[in-house]
């Protein structure tokens, strides 16, 4: 036999593997159907809602009266989309969009927690001692809401709250220097990479508890964002698996630094609290004409100075990028390499692509899009200071910024049964591939049986980057 199952897949992700090829199907045809019957309606309206998607622009990043007039244009432009005869056709696309997305969740669910490569793990004992930090600020009080505290004093495990004013790297340290033998943090990216770091000083393992805002780091070490009292069980019997930590500039991060216009709008006042009107009021000063861009300067992918670039991102660990608001899912946190991305758009000409990049989720097909990896990292710069966002946090450094990575520096502790996120198969092709393999009952990665000899292009579902780690990836539509 070819293959040997690698645990075969349960009746739910059978049901919704099928789920999931049907309507992906139906979605083809629907398209196609409509392309049939009414071909001018939607060139045209593929033409006007371009026409509106670049005023609309043209209204972000202007000022005064061009903003007013490019709205003018993008507003009649979306009116005459609307107007157009044959609106059903869009209803039809709509359909489309609909049967996408539902076989894209499907796929979820059919495809599971197969596709990670398995991370390096080892079982542990549960804590003799164990100290949970909170901060009842983030995630608008989720730690206070889902009632971490009380869990944690259930399990045997001593919470401490940070207070109004408290220093949680001093809180940690304190926790340490009382005997804590497993150090975990209830709070967002920024607060998981302070305690992570006391963690890895004193070599003590690390639990992490999503509550925060986006809680990006639990999400890549599998752990469910929506009910972060589970995570808690990694203070009893555990796994633990050595993590990779990023640093700049002497700080540890666990998630990605931006540079560039993203970091310039998270520095903004108000952001905070209102993140699309600080995003309007921002871009105009930032990408609009005669804007002061960053200038920033780094070494490519081949070692080469490049010239500055619109958004730069620094990662613990390359991302598999859709959109550059979602900053993707890392398959693996110990790789031992940071991952960086830089995107350069012209005001005039890519922006329009950039954005269709964007809205399709597929902004690494956009041409100014570059990703590479690399151990360690050097932006320059000829300003005095550099904007950068770590971990979703707004600062300023003198340049130059210097990155690097640790690689397994912390012993992050998992509740039994953690096996890291479920990231999709590069290509439509190995989807669908994918999705057939669990159709049938057999494992979505089809691994071989001893003795079989695998091709080189088919040694995993995601796509392999030729020559070294460092190696650019630059893709074109």
């Amino acid at each position: 036999m070819a293959e040997r199952a690698a645990g075969r897949p349960s009746v739910t992700r059978r049901v919704c593997a099928g789920i999931s090829v049907v309507a992906l199907s139906a979605a083809f045809a629907v398209v196609f159907g409509a392309l049939y019957r009414h071909p001018v309606q939607l060139v045209l309206a593929v033409l006007l809602l371009g026409g509106a998607l670049g005023a609309g622009w043209a209204a972000l990043v202007r000022r005064g009266l061009p903003r007013v007039a490019a709205a003018a244009l993008g507003g009649a432009a979306a009116v005459l989309l609307v107007l157009l005869p044959g609106t059903h056709a869009y209803a039809l696309v709509a359909t489309a969009a609909g049967l996408v997305a539902l076989s894209l969740a499907t796929a979820g669910t059919a495809l599971g927690r197969e596709l990670p490569r398995p991370a390096r793990t080892s079982r542990a004992a549960p804590a003799r001692s164990g100290v949970l930090l909170l901060n009842p600020l983030s995630g608008n009080g989720t730690a206070t809401a889902s009632r971490l505290g009380e869990h944690a004093r259930v399990l045997g495990v001593r919470p401490v709250e940070a207070g109004l004013g408290d220093d949680l790297r001093e809180l940690a340290e304190r926790a340490v220097a009382d005997g804590a033998d497993v150090l975990g943090m209830a709070g967002g990216d920024g607060c998981q990479a302070v305690v992570a770091d006391v963690a890895r000083r004193h070599g003590v393992p690390f639990v992490c508890v999503p509550a925060g805002t986006r809680n990006h780091f639990a999400r890549d070490l599998g752990l469910d964002r929506d009910d972060p009292a589970t995570a808690l069980a990694a203070f009893g019997e555990a796994v633990e698996r050595p993590v990779d930590l990023g640093v700049v500039g002497g700080r540890v991060f666990v998630n990605n630094v931006s540079l560039g216009a993203y970091a310039a709008v998270v520095r903004a006042p108000g952001y905070r609290e209102a993140k699309v009107a600080t995003i309007a009021r921002c871009l105009p000063d930032l990408v609009g004409p005669g804007a002061d861009h960053p200038r920033l300067r780094f070494p490519g992918p081949d070692g080469r100075p490049e010239r500055t670039a619109d958004v730069v991102l620094v990662s613990n660990g390359p991302y598999r990028l859709e959109r550059l608001s979602g900053f993707g899912s890392r398959e693996r946190l110990d790789g031992g390499v940071l991952g960086v991305v830089t995107v350069v758009a012209d005001r005039a000409r890519d922006v329009p692509a950039l954005v269709a990049a964007e809205l399709s989720g597929n902004v690494a097909r956009f041409p100014g899009y570059r990703s590479w990896t690399t151990p360690e990292f050097v932006v320059d710069s000829t300003d005095p200071e550099v904007d950068i966002a770590v971990d979703g946090e707004a600062l300023r450094c003198p340049p130059p910024v210097r990155f690097h990575v640790l690689p397994g520096a912390v012993r992050v502790r998992l509740p039994p049964g953690t096996a890291g996120p479920a990231v999709a198969p590069g290509g439509v092709r190995r989807a669908i591939g994918a999705l057939l393999r669990v159709l049938a009952g057999r494992s979505a990665t089809a691994v071989p049986a001893a003795g079989t000899r695998r091709k080189p292009r088919a040694a995993g579902l995601l796509p392999r980057r030729r020559g070294s780690s460092s190696a650019a990836k630059r893709r074109s539509p």
